[in-house]
């Protein structure tokens, strides 16, 4: 089935390619064999053509993703046409250096996932297709270096997708200090990994405001809802300045906390100072910032919080949440 999936295909791409003038449906349908052993003359009976147009449309999809530029063309009497300009699917010579050939194979490996995984290997096939040099190995130079970004929700495909086509989305969201989930009517905006975390910045319709979310908060499925964004979204930046100040990497303040010896030692990598108690314990002063909370509870019984009071307060509420289930 594959084999023969490609082959047609591989015959409509030459088909669009190798016409002048743009060809109907009606035309590309009895000028391909596979269409016409499946369907039948393109004057068949109205099932068979619901059934070819649906074939065709998938078929059109296929080769516009494989980087295929057909185009559509309405003729004076209405008629619609295809083909596809060898000016238009012609790309320029592509010079790499090892260097950056390296670069695009490291990139090409560092997803997990089999949609993005096999986009990546798509991108460096149709590199090899303009011009790669054969002889260099994109991924050769740098075999040793196994890139990942973990991604295990089971919402960051559904939301990569929504961030993509600009669509909202609805979810069940369990805040850290809730013991109960809670549905969120959001606008995605960009997704951002920090600290080993996958995180969503968009605008909250509930709240009228902008808003981060963990991923591994949500629960249940990423429902799509309809109509257009009510916000305006802002640029790459500001979304990722939001993201990272909430998930605690800005920080305008300090905080003193005691940690356990031997324990806790990316919050010591963080100290700005560090005091040994004894009976194993040393106190530390660390940046303060939004997120805090959050990443101070993960430390459990090894973390007591000095001060400030908020900060210690926050700490409590989301370790008596956790308790509660």
């Amino acid at each position: 089935m594959a084999i023969a999936k490609a082959e047609r295909l591989m015959n409509l791409a030459l088909c669009l390619l190798g016409t002048r003038r743009p060809l109907s449906k009606r035309e590309l349908r009895d000028s391909i064999e596979a269409y016409v052993e499946a369907f039948g003359p393109g004057n068949g009976a109205t099932g068979s053509d619901d059934s070819f147009n649906r074939m065709f449309e998938r078929d059109k999809d296929d080769l516009r993703e494989l980087g295929l530029v057909i185009e559509t063309v309405e003729s004076l009497d209405g008629d619609i046409g295809y083909l596809a300009r060898r000016d238009s699917n012609r790309l320029p010579p592509i010079t790499l250096d090892a260097e950056e050939a390296a670069a695009l194979g490291v990139a090409a490996k560092v997803w997990q996932q089999a949609r993005l995984a096999g986009a990546a290997s798509g991108a460096l096939q149709k590199l090899r297709a303009a011009g790669l040099p054969e002889d260099v190995d994109p991924y050769g130079p740098h075999g040793a270096l196994e890139p990942r970004i973990p991604v295990h929700e089971a919402a960051f495909e559904p939301l990569m997708l929504a961030c993509r086509d600009r669509r909202p989305v609805a979810f069940d969201y369990r805040k850290a200090t809730a013991a109960q989930p809670e549905q969120r009517h959001v606008e995605p905006w960009a997704l951002e990994c920090w600290r080993g975390h996958w995180y969503l910045a968009g605008w909250d319709r509930d709240r009228g405001a902008e808003r981060v979310f963990r991923l591994s908060r949500i629960t249940g499925k990423v429902r799509s809802r309809g109509g257009r964004y009510t916000a305006p979204v802002p640029d790459v930046v500001t979304v990722r300045e939001t993201v990272a100040s909430w998930a605690g990497e800005i920080a305008d303040r300090s905080a003193r906390i005691r940690l356990r010896s031997g324990a806790g030692y990316p919050l010591r990598a963080k100290a700005t100072a560090v005091r040994e108690l004894g009976d194993g314990w040393d106190e530390l002063e660390i940046p303060y910032g939004h997120g805090l909370d959050a990443w101070l509870v993960e430390f459990g019984p090894d973390v007591i919080v000095l001060e400030p009071a908020e900060l210690r307060a926050d700490v409590v509420d989301r370790l008596r949440a956790v308790a509660k289930g």
